[in-house]
């Protein structure tokens, strides 16, 4: 009866206001009917951005939130609390909610952080619930950044403080730990890759001593687990910080999702859920892209490559090509941290404070460059861009320690690291990244020559569809 209520609402809603994603019908029996199974469910949903369903996902709560629990982040908290709630209220709907790492001892519905979740996790204390993921393209990056472990020197202390009679060897640890880093560093603010093979003497010292402070216990069960390890240098203070994450949050948190009911909602066709399909019960795909406003998409060919020596002119070239005459909003996206400032400074020489790096504050004609993670972060603060002009195609770096880790992982299982790893990563974020440009009518621009030199461009193009070919810049 749950999937008629929460038909029936929408219906209603749908008459009153007809800019509602029609699939929101849809997907509300969907959501009810896995509350009242507690299915483990996979929701594709295209051609829409994540604002536009939270009726599809709520009404079912409000009628029926035994048992659940809501993941986000503390944007989505914040859009929840301030804005969707008090649409429901205008509506008749009350959604109590209840929120904190202790689950309710009633039938509220529980709003958790990440940061929660995990520490939940942790203790045990989520029981039989059933979660919801919304904007789960990101799932794996959002559990990766609150799993992810951050050791400084003060934690180095605090072990020694600990252990006075273990104080001596652990100082030569570090020493020869700090002496290793600087030495193999290329570049100042360069990551350093650390290898388990460098650190043996420092497992076996941590494996025999007990009740180790935290987050000592958690760095131990990191290296036996297999995660990516880093450090961060930091020359002015001749210090660093050692950073660990899990290749594939996933995996680690796998046995969690068999014994919880679940429930994910993505945006993207290619999403990182693979590891979720074989366990789930129920997936389905709603809306299609071609519902979609095309996007005019200026690609030209004989691009060049990103390591070609004339490649940083080349985008400065193109850039200021496509920022003249604009009279709207423009984002740059490029992931290569040298690249990007040294473009941002360029292009601010020609115009001046319209161009910011990572600004939340620009000026109607502004120019914002910055990283695709940063643009995914914070595209909800921003007003809808008229032109998106992708540098690089946002495709992991091997320079990355992370990405590397995992490629190595995947060379051992004797997988396609870039077709079955890096490229549907790519493929997951690009829908996602050009969303308030296509809403708003706008242009993308892709200066990567691969798009056209390789042959996996076609499936950047498929994804991207609909869209209209840019033939020339030309004022509109």
């Amino acid at each position: 009866m749950i999937e008629v209520y929460a038909h029936n609402y929408l219906k209603n809603l749908l008459k009153k206001d007809s800019l509602l994603w029609p699939h929101n019908l849809t997907l509300s029996r969907l959501v009810a009917r896995s509350l009242r199974r507690r299915d483990k469910s996979i929701f594709d949903l295209q051609g829409v951005n994540h604002n536009d369903y939270w009726f599809g996902v709520l009404i079912p709560l409000c009628l029926n939130s035994s048992g659940a629990a809501l993941v986000v982040t503390p944007l989505l908290k914040q859009r929840l609390f301030q804005v969707e709630i008090p649409k429901l209220k205008d509506e008749g709907l009350d959604l109590v909610v209840w929120e904190g790492v202790n689950p309710p001892s009633d039938d509220k519905l529980w709003v958790l952080s990440y940061e929660d979740f995990l520490n939940a996790y942790d203790q045990n204390f989520l029981g039989s619930k059933q979660f919801i993921f919304t904007e789960a393209e990101l799932l794996t990056r959002r559990l990766r950044e609150v799993m992810s472990i951050q050791i400084c020197s003060s934690d180095w202390d605090s072990l020694r403080r600990a252990y006075p009679l273990a104080s001596s060897a652990l100082v030569d640890l570090y020493e020869d730990f700090s002496q290793k880093m600087f030495s193999s560093a290329t570049r100042p603010d360069g990551l350093v890759r650390i290898d388990w093979e460098n650190i043996f003497a420092l497992t076996d010292l941590l494996g025999v001593l007990a009740q180790l402070p935290k987050p000592w216990p958690a760095v131990l069960d990191a290296i036996t687990g297999g995660w990516a390890s880093w450090a961060q240098l930091d020359y002015k203070l001749l210090d660093w910080t050692w950073h660990l994450q899990p290749l594939e949050p996933l995996g680690t948190l796998c046995q969690f999702f068999i014994d919880n009911p679940f429930i994910t909602l993505s945006t993207s066709a290619e999403n990182e859920l693979f590891s979720l399909n074989e366990i789930s019960n129920v997936r389905v795909k709603l809306g299609s892209a071609m519902h979609q406003e095309p996007i005019r998409l200026f690609a030209p060919f004989r691009q060049p490559l990103p390591n070609a020596e004339c490649f940083a002119e080349h985008l400065l070239d193109q850039s200021r090509r496509l920022v003249l005459g604009r009279q709207g909003l423009t984002i740059i996206l490029l992931d290569d941290d040298q690249l990007l400032r040294k473009l941002t400074s360029e292009l601010a020489a020609e115009f001046g404070k319209r161009v910011v790096f990572c600004s939340t504050a620009p000026d109607s004609n502004g120019i914002i460059c910055c990283t695709s993670k940063w643009w995914l972060d914070f595209q909800n603060q921003l007003p809808a861009p008229e032109q998106l002009i992708v540098a690089l195609l946002p495709i992991s770096s091997l320079e990355s320690p992370l990405t590397f880790s995992r490629v190595e992982a995947f060379k051992k299982q004797g997988l396609d690291w870039f077709r079955d790893l890096l490229l549907p990563e790519l493929l997951s974020l690009l829908p996602r990244v050009v969303l308030p440009v296509r809403k708003n009518h706008g242009r993308v621009a892709i200066l990567d020559g691969r798009l056209r030199a390789r042959a996996w461009g076609g499936k950047v193009f498929d994804i991207l569809q609909p869209w209209i070919p840019l033939e020339r810049l030309l004022p509109d």
